[in-house]
């Protein structure tokens, strides 16, 4: 430690501030280096440079490197995470590593036992080493699921004997026992890896478990199949539900806080031939603080949308299958709509997100609290918007119906694949052709399609069969910015991070409505909507990769019914 004399000499630090440090590190267990740059009398760049010289060695910068795959997977997540240590590129028959202490040769010999290779050493600070572990392995936690998997394959305990009647608070709970271990790290993984679910399915010989990220599913390394039972009761007890109850499905709900933000999953169990499998869907709070004009919107669709959502009476319907973003949507319209002046009600089964302002009703059938007695008491409570979860019946359709002819603003959502079908849907569903006409005053249908990862967008040049295929003119391929992503840690060699909606908004006119009240089948509603300027969701999609927000791929995907 006499190298460090040289900042007493120059000035950097006094020689009463090097013995203080020499304290701290003693009580705290550190090395007097760390102790220094804690106490904030050198910088950890500058100490970590200087050190590097002493020891002959090279210091790099890891904050914008990124290593590839290949190198990452020399070393596994928990060797790099005990030893704080993680390769950055092979050299020859050599690998780099990247290590804080030059001191440590035990782990530079363990290093080079473990890969057969022999090890490079350069340095860089304790603090950047951790942050890219996290960055190329995908986890922020002290551990991974991999690892922990990997712990539990190699014993021979029988997990299922376990005692699992800790808190259902994940944050203040005893992390020792394995298995809490393994379900809140299952939890924190899938949020960090901004996961919208969380899948954990039984068969004959393992579990498997699966995180829906950008709406395509990814399998993680799956437990052995022994776990089975203490998992399924470990999410049991955070969820409220009854564990003795192994036949029947069960609803249920986790709070949960994840580096400091509060997390709500909605937890669904269902008893399968192999066991019980278990659906957690991630809400995020954040998620619907979005706001109208970062939807996707075009920009004739967003003042469109506007004008409908400030009209003071009507229905307004959007549509789309599970999972396409209708409720951040009307809910992104609700928060544009929330002021003192205004009254706002929803009637939702269940309520997934809590509205600050906004009063908010839970469905609950088994005291026979439906869609349809919630509107009818509600509009005792004089609102001027009124948002009804979903129209599943012809009795919610008939008093939302009633609630909009009365003067109030509804928001509603219903399952058809295109706006003109839910003319037709409704008057299938026994409303009188009348009803439907005189009360509908906008359909929009969305769907949602992956954005190209910023992180490694590059421009590219489509095949000319992808360009026949959509019909993209020579005009359009002049005048277009065509994107892809190359594949990086950020997306997980995707290519997309991150989702936006893509619309087809038909707003009624007389026409339509005369067609609505003639009963006139969906075709000859759809090509009455194009003739008035609808664009349909492919459209919409395909002007999205024209301007490079997402790629020709994703429209076709969506053209075949991916959603």
């Amino acid at each position: 430690m006499d190298w460090l004399q040289k900042y007493v000499d120059n000035g950097t630090i006094s020689t009463d501030q090097l013995e203080e440090a020499r304290d701290v590190a003693a009580n705290a267990g550190i090395s007097v280096e760390e102790a220094l740059v804690k106490l904030g009398y050198i910088d950890a760049g500058e100490l970590g440079e200087s050190q590097a010289a002493q020891f002959g060695v090279a210091f790099v910068d890891l904050k914008d490197i990124q290593i590839p795959s290949n190198v990452i997977e020399l070393v596994t997540e928990s060797m790099a995470r005990e030893n704080i240590v993680i390769p950055i590129r092979i050299d020859g028959e050599n690998v780099v590593i990247a290590i804080s202490d030059p001191n440590k040769y035990d782990v530079v010999d363990k290093l080079r036992f473990v890969l057969n290779r022999e090890i490079k050493m350069v340095m860089a600070p304790v603090e950047q080493i951790q942050e890219a572990i996290n960055r190329h392995y995908g986890q922020t936690e002290t551990e991974s699921v991999d690892s922990m998997l990997a712990e539990f394959t190699e014993t021979a305990i029988d997990f299922t004997d376990i005692d699992v009647t800790a808190a259902s608070e994940v944050s203040d709970e005893d992390d020792s026992a394995p298995v809490i271990r393994l379900c809140n790290l299952i939890i924190s993984e899938a949020v960090n890896m901004r996961a919208s679910d969380i899948h954990v399915e039984p068969f004959e010989d393992r579990i498997r478990i699966r995180y829906r990220i950008d709406g395509a599913l990814i399998e993680r390394d799956s437990p052995p199949r022994r776990l089975l039972g203490a998992i399924v009761s470990r999410f049991k007890i955070m969820a409220s539900m009854d564990i003795a109850e192994k036949r029947r499905p069960q609803d249920g709900r986790i709070k949960t806080r994840i580096s400091g933000k509060d997390f709500d999953l909605r937890v669904s169990i269902l008893p399968s031939n192999h066991g019980q499998a278990i659906v957690m869907r991630i809400l995020d709070r954040d998620n619907i603080k979005i706001g109208i004009r970062n939807l996707g919107f075009s920009e004739e669709n967003y003042r469109t949308f506007q004008n409908i959502i400030r009209r003071p009476n009507g229905i307004f319907l959007v549509t789309g299958p599970t999972g396409s973003g209708k409720t951040t949507t009307l809910y992104s319209a609700l928060g544009e709509l929330n002021r003192p002046d205004r009254k706002i009600i929803t009637c939702e089964d269940p309520v997934e997100y809590y509205l600050p302002g906004i009063n908010q009703v839970e469905v609950r059938h088994k005291i026979g609290l439906d869609f349809a007695k919630i509107i009818k008491a509600m509009l005792r409570q004089a609102p001027n918007v009124i948002l009804v979860g979903e129209i599943r019946d012809t009795e919610t359709a008939d008093m939302a119906i009633q609630a909009s002819l009365t003067g109030h603003l509804v928001f509603s959502t219903l399952h058809t694949n295109d706006a003109p079908g839910s003319i037709t849907r409704l008057i299938d569903m026994g409303v009188q052709p009348f009803l439907v006409a005189s009360s509908i005053m906008a359909v929009m249908a969305q769907r949602l399609v992956r954005v190209v990862c910023a992180n490694c967008v590059e421009p590219y040049e489509p095949d000319q069969s992808e360009l026949q295929h959509f019909e993209i003119t020579p005009d359009e391929v002049a005048s277009a910015t065509f994107r892809r992503g190359r594949g990086c840690n950020k997306c997980s060699h995707t290519g997309y991070r991150g989702r936006k909606a893509v619309f087809e908004l038909m707003v009624m006119n007389p026409t339509i409505r005369e067609m609505a009240f003639r009963s006139e089948p969906t075709q000859n509603i759809r090509r009455q909507a194009r003739l008035f300027g609808m664009k349909t969701i492919v459209e919409d999609a395909k002007d999205k990769a024209l301007e490079g927000i997402t790629t020709l791929a994703e429209v076709y995907r969506l053209s075949k019914g991916g959603h």
